[in-house]
């Protein structure tokens, strides 16, 4: 069944120049709103510290909400801008058609309008919050006219509502893909969908926590760890006067910190599939009056629903409205296969917002298991610790109960009520490890039934659709680093987070060497061209450095490999095929050539590109930051940093993912460790922490890149938590405007 609901018109110039004119009049503010800005900024005191990291310390907590924002636009307007462009489904706006579809999806996922009637109906503390939230931005703009807004010249306190969950992962449409939704509803002829084999999950993270038991000052510790695109988020610290005391990392936007602690306790999300979010196949047809879906053997009304999208062309904008379906499921996305597909999801929720904020306030472990009760998570593990001595972990928050007998990770039957949501678990019945008796924890977006080792939960205790998780190889080297220390300090849980091992090679490397030595002989043109590379292989240990020639030979190869390792079928199984699975049945079914024709392309190429193949991992592997576009540019004739670490698809802890740009032989990263926190909750609270690059987009701050060669090299600053040591530190004091 094909569904077309398309037609486009396009706006004269006239009306594109009087868009334009309206916003420009758009930013000009009234004299009460710019009286009202300067009285709040009067109780708002920043302060930066010699990293360019702003203490925002306001009286109320508005206030302090006020000053945050204000902070982050001026140290990376840009991105607080685009991530609110993304949230309103207007990117097509900025960068042109080819975006429009991604504009329709988050329009039919997240509706403005409802975040518009949770704002109305909020609970007055958090309606301060999203007041200060765009007074703050707004001032910023007011106080700062060279900042030219690329679409948003005022910001609307109800944008929060918009953007829930702080994390980059914070949208799920299950498994449908925007290729998909263009094929369904662009009316054009539909084009093959091929996912791409990503070397590593962009949303990836490591947490760990420590127990007084096997600390050395019996304080609690917390490793924060997130793997994200670099420069997504800036380290802050927010305190006020009614208990507000936060520090760590914000999503740019936002008002809350997402990754980090209070003077009572930590919390670190890592991101899992846990089942949140299902498709439906529904059977829809056309009757005089409209779209009709089944149901319980009977016939329901498809809601339909009118979109309209703007999109840049050249210097005009054009429109293209949407006629978007909708059953009681959710949107109506795809057609897979034949088979019409909506989507169930909690995309947005007040509850979520509210959680954020309630969690950066927390003051005791109850408190912090009072905002899991809201049930506002919609992505993410937590992984926890607090001044009491206690350490958790909880794998998702907002769960589904279903029927089990269906089978989640494939789009159910949407015809009958066995397959409807029965409500949300409880807290409780999650899965979950608290105070376990080995005394830590981990987490690497990896399965909850190894997160304390043999002291994890038990996989038969749970349903399926609680932890489909597999194990990757950041967990097996997670459990087999922390379960050899004890007497933990900061800086030996940073030496563990920062383990060089690279695990994914155990049985990969012995089975080339082994293809090589028992099918290439000395006569042969292979011996003579890999039998140094593979002699060096032979010889390594498995640990990433940067003059380390292994190291390049074993990621250049491996990354070839990725297509035919990803390739296990998983269609009939319930529980999805995880990386270790999967790389053990390549293993299995591999013959030699599969295994030495990468292995020779890359000598070949190495040599082509370098002259020779001994190259040493950072020769290749870089760190540059040379713009301040929110698309990353490099260049190899520019100064860059060499980075020992690798891809966390190999099992390596501090990720760092690196690729080749056009025009660059060398590797550059671009996600992985951002910002990475160790803290112990004692009497005063100890902490160390790092940043990809610096916390400043201005590319002529002299924060833009300060932490570089710190990031490259795994060396940490101390936390500035205490005002003491923030005044002794301090860069710069001035109120917001000045």
């Amino acid at each position: 069944m094909k569904i077309i609901f398309a037609f486009s018109k396009k706006i004269s110039i006239i009306l594109f120049f009087i868009i334009v004119c309206q916003n420009i009049s758009a930013q000009s503010f009234s004299s009460a709103e710019i009286t009202k800005w300067q009285t709040q900024a009067k109780n708002v005191t920043i302060i930066r510290d010699n990293y360019g990291v702003p203490h925002i310390y306001g009286k109320t907590d508005a206030d302090a909400v006020f000053g945050l924002l204000y902070a982050q636009c001026e140290d990376d307007f840009k991105r607080v801008e685009l991530n609110y462009i993304e949230k309103l489904g207007r990117m097509a706006e900025v960068k042109g058609e080819a975006a429009l579809y991604d504009d329709l999806l988050i329009k039919m996922i997240i509706d403005s309008a409802d975040a518009v009637k949770d704002y109305n109906k909020a609970p007055a503390w958090l309606q301060k919050l999203c007041n200060a939230f765009a007074d703050g931005i707004n001032y910023y703009l007011y106080k700062n006219p060279g900042t030219k807004p690329a679409l948003l010249t005022r910001f609307k306190p109800w944008y929060p509502l918009l953007w829930t969950d702080g994390s980059i992962g914070a949208i799920s449409t299950a498994d449908i893909t925007v290729d998909e939704l263009k094929n369904f509803y662009s009316g054009e002829a539909p084009v093959a969908i091929i996912k791409k084999q990503e070397e590593e999950n962009v949303t990836g993270s490591n947490g760990f926590a420590f127990a007084p038991k096997i600390t050395e000052s019996k304080n609690a510790i917390l490793y924060i760890n997130p793997h994200v695109t670099f420069y997504f988020r800036p380290e802050v610290h927010i305190v006020s006067e009614e208990g507000l005391n936060a520090y760590g990392a914000v999503t740019w936007g936002q008002f809350f910190v997402y990754q980090g602690f209070n003077e009572h306790c930590g919390w670190m999300h890592t991101s899992s599939v846990v089942d949140a979010a299902d498709t439906y196949i529904e059977k829809i047809s056309k009757k005089n009056t409209g779209y009709v879906y089944q149901y319980n053997n009977a016939q329901k009304k498809v809601i339909e629903k009118k979109i309209s999208l703007h999109y840049k062309v050249a210097d005009n904008i054009e429109t293209k409205n949407i006629t978007a379906l909708y059953t009681h499921h959710g949107p109506v996305m795809a057609n897979r296969n034949g088979q019409i597909l909506s989507l169930r999801a909690d995309n947005r929720i007040m509850n979520g917002l509210i959680q954020c904020w309630q969690r950066n306030k927390a003051t005791s472990f109850i408190a912090f298991k009072k905002t899991l009760d809201l049930k506002g998570n919609i992505s993410n593990n937590t992984v926890y610790a607090d001044a009491q001595g206690n350490i958790a972990y909880w794998h998702g928050n907002r769960i589904p109960v279903k029927d089990k007998k269906y089978n989640w990770n494939k789009a159910v039957d949407g015809t009958i009520t066995a397959t409807e949501w029965k409500g949300l678990h409880p807290i409780n019945e999650i899965v979950q490890s608290i105070n376990p008796v080995n005394g830590w924890l981990q987490n690497c977006n990896s399965t909850p039934f190894t997160v304390a080792g043999t002291n994890s939960p038990k996989k038969e205790n749970y349903p399926f659709y609680m932890a489909p998780d597999g194990e990757n190889y950041r967990g097996i080297n997670a459990v087999r680093v922390l379960d050899n220390q004890k007497n933990y300090n900061l800086d030996k849980v940073i030496a563990a987070g920062y383990d060089t091992y690279l695990a994914a090679f155990e049985k990969l490397i012995p089975a080339l060497i082994n293809a090589f030595e028992k099918n290439i002989v000395p006569n042969d043109s292979l011996y003579s061209k890999l039998i140094e590379p593979i002699t060096i292989l032979k010889n390594w240990d498995m640990r990433c450095s940067v003059n380390s020639v292994a190291t390049t030979l074993a990621v250049e190869w491996g990354q070839k490999l990725i297509p035919k390792i990803v390739k296990s079928n998983d269609e009939d199984e319930f529980q999805f095929v995880d990386q270790v699975t999967k790389t053990n049945r390549f293993i299995t079914k591999a013959i030699p050539q599969d295994l030495l024709e990468p292995f020779a392309i890359v000598i070949n190429e190495l040599q082509n590109k370098f002259g020779k193949w001994e190259m040493p991992w950072g020769d290749i592997n870089r760190f540059q930051r040379i713009s301040s576009d929110i698309d990353n540019k490099f260049d190899d004739n520019k100064e860059s940093i060499p980075v020992p670490f690798a891809s966390s698809t190999w099992g390596m802890l501090p990720s760092y993912t690196s690729r080749n740009f056009p025009g660059t032989v060398k590797r550059y990263g671009v996600n992985g460790n951002s910002f990475i926190c160790a803290v112990e909750f004692g009497k005063k609270i100890k902490a160390k922490s790092l940043l990809a690059g610096g916390n400043s987009g201005n590319e002529n701050s002299p924060h833009f890149f300060d932490q570089s060669l710190m990031y490259s090299r795994g060396k940490f600053k101390d936390v500035l938590f205490y005002k003491d040591d923030v005044l002794q530190h301090a860069e710069k004091k001035y109120h917001p405007g000045e």
